[in-house]
């Protein structure tokens, strides 16, 4: 399935803002919430199939619906590595 760049780029901006988007409990704060408006509005628009798992994440916006959403658009790796860069930083460290 084919995405577009404003739903690829919006979805990579809300998780790797995470500490600006969510909330100290993992849910969308108010402007997290209106980023993932815009971005759903052009998703549903492009693939209205996707409505059901849509209407689930904006009734639950917490960072685990929010990454099922954005693992159907940006796949598993990416989404992993963005969720990590978030929390972590751009630094990784080994016990080695």
């Amino acid at each position: 399935m084919s995405f577009g760049p404003e739903v690829r780029n919006l979805l990579r901006k809300l998780l790797l803002g995470y500490r600006t988007y969510f909330d100290r409990f993992g849910a969308l704060n108010s402007d997290g919430r209106k980023l993932l408006s815009e971005l759903t509005r052009y998703l549903v628009h492009e693939h209205p199939e996707m409505k059901p798992l849509v209407q689930r994440v904006r009734k639950n916006p917490t960072l685990e619906n929010v990454s099922k959403l954005a693992r159907e658009v940006l796949g598993d790796e990416e989404v992993e590595n963005l969720i990590k860069a978030a929390l972590y930083g751009p630094y990784t460290y080994s016990d080695h």
